[in-house]
């Protein structure tokens, strides 16, 4: 008897000291996604934050300065899924902002669903593109759907792949009508979401606004190549040409997406009552019009600096309405960052042209030489290559075969670095080399060949669309936690985007989405 006393107290003293290195769950979950938000911009802009912004995260959370995406070809909607789901296109299904239908070639957008309305929006949009669960979705469940989940933010994209399918709502700022926008996929569309958009409309206020330096040209002293000192102003008249998505390229919505989310803590009830509560918001880091750094840099910095500002006044509203020492904030990037960087042709660094339609034309040739009459090269979009699946099919030609034989007369253009085929990567013939690969493909909506170019060439659409130079990406995306729990702390190893979700999952005491596969970030659990 005396033996069972004392193993019981062992057990219930371990059980204890388990129970005290596990940290409260907080009552709300910010999570803060900035589209093409830079590390090395960051460093360089840091003078110039106030105390309460980034600084503030930076100094008092635990942060990592190189996040990594595990995968090439980065997008707004493959990173945003990837961050949220715990894992890469391979398995969530989401390969970019859209699809390529071969036969018909055309894009489509991939979130395009028919069977949903828009509200304050004539797209048809919705998740179920989405092919895994969410840390959204995971906390509707857990928690029987009392946890009210919310997403803002400026692009359908964002704010529908980080709200996942379970959530009470996402919104967006809608490129046709200025207005914000959801889709009747989502059940809860709050009457003060309507009645902003009637009070307060944001089609009038774009057409209104104009974006100029908040400080005088020699603040802004950070960028080395800076050479302008004079300052600019840019408009959004409803004449012009996709004013709206114009607008979206500014700091002015990162300020519209702040008043948007004052809304929210105003009229809901986040992070006040038992079952935790998550808010995914978005905003921009990125080029005015996907100009280079070198012609933007006075828009690039006032981007930076207003951004800073905007998040100092989030953390005060979160302050108070739920409490920092309630609420658990992450803030993460989505890893790229779409600029252009076409080099002078007098600094003479070795480029060229790879033509895409030439080399789908000379590949069906070289084809059908081989194989007999018939269109064997369906299409070519974003570096991917796409076959004939029934032609093939129909004369009963092995598809390894005709992939392989494709492959090795592609690799000998100019400008083609590497071609991996599908069945390469279906079947885990894969290698450090094609991982990346790998893992931005999909079964269903990828291409047959996957195309690397050579660094510095240029793929030329021949007037389809805006011409795409090759360039690694370089940068490293931060990736902070802040607030309830979190011991300061800077995070030295590389941090992959696929970790995201189960480590804030882990803080909520959730199970982790049902396509993750990562395990939480350890650093941030030792005591």
């Amino acid at each position: 008897m005396r033996r069972f006393v004392t193993s019981l107290v062992a057990i219930l003293s371990a059980v204890q000291i388990v129970a005290q290195q596990l940290p409260e769950r907080p009552k709300l979950v910010v999570t803060i996604t900035v589209d093409q938000l830079r590390t090395d911009l960051l460093y360089l802009f840091y003078e110039a934050f106030g105390e309460n912004g980034f600084k503030k995260l930076i100094n008092q959370g635990a942060v990592s300065f190189d996040m990594a995406f595990p995968f090439d070809n980065l997008d707004q909607s493959n990173s945003v899924a990837t961050i949220f789901t715990g894992t890469t296109p391979f398995y969530h299904g989401v390969v970019g902002n859209e699809i390529y239908n071969p036969k018909r070639n055309v894009h489509t957008p991939l979130l395009l669903d028919r069977e949903y309305m828009g509200n304050f929006s004539p797209e048809t949009l919705s998740p179920r593109a989405l092919l895994t669960s969410t840390v959204s979705d995971e906390l509707k469940v857990a928690s029987d759907n009392l946890s009210e989940v919310y997403s803002v933010a400026p692009t359908a994209e964002q704010a529908i792949l980080s709200a996942g399918h379970a959530s009470n709502a996402a919104f967006w700022i809608d490129n046709t009508t200025g207005m914000w926008a959801t889709s009747t996929y989502y059940r809860d569309a709050p009457y003060y979401f309507e009645n902003y958009n009637i009070t307060e409309p944001l089609n009038q206020r774009i057409e209104e606004s104009d974006w100029s330096l908040q400080n005088s040209p020699s603040f802004y002293r950070y960028l080395p190549f800076s050479q302008r000192d004079f300052g600019f102003k840019h408009t959004f008249s409803k004449s012009k040409l996709d004013n709206v998505k114009l607008y979206k390229q500014t700091p002015l919505v990162n300020q519209e997406v702040g008043r948007f989310v004052s809304l929210l803590f105003k009229n809901s009830t986040l992070g006040k009552r038992t079952n935790p509560d998550l808010l995914n918001i978005s905003y921009f880091a990125g080029s005015y019009q996907g100009r280079s750094i070198s012609d933007n840099a006075l828009e690039i910095q006032d981007t930076y600096i207003r951004l800073d500002q905007e998040i100092a006044r989030l953390l005060h509203e979160i302050d108070a309405n739920v409490g920092l020492k309630n609420t658990l904030v992450v803030l993460t990037s989505t890893g790229y960052f779409d600029a252009s960087v076409d080099s002078p042709e007098r600094m003479r660094i070795p480029t060229g042209d790879f033509y895409p339609r030439r080399a789908t034309s000379l590949l069906n040739v070289y084809l059908m030489a081989i194989y007999g009459q018939g269109q064997w090269v369906d299409g070519y979009s974003n570096g991917e290559l796409y076959l004939n699946r029934k032609l093939i099919d129909d004369k009963q030609i092995s598809l390894s075969e005709i992939q392989t034989k494709s492959a090795e007369f592609l690799v000998q253009m100019s400008g083609v670095q590497d071609v991996v085929c599908s069945h390469t990567l279906m079947h885990g013939m894969t290698n450090d080399a094609n991982q990346l690969q790998r893992n931005r493909y999909h079964r269903k909506l990828s291409g047959d060949l996957l195309l690397e170019f050579q660094p510095g060439w240029c793929i030329n659409y021949e007037g389809e669309k805006k011409n795409q130079q090759v360039r690694a990406s370089t940068f490293s995306a931060p990736l902070i936690f802040f607030g309830a729990n979190i011991v300061p702390q800077k995070i030295e190893r590389t941090v992959f985007a696929t970790e995201i979700a189960p480590t804030v999952c882990s803080f909520l005491r959730i199970r982790a989405p049902n396509g993750s596969r990562e395990k939480p970030i350890r650093e941030l659990f030792r005591r």
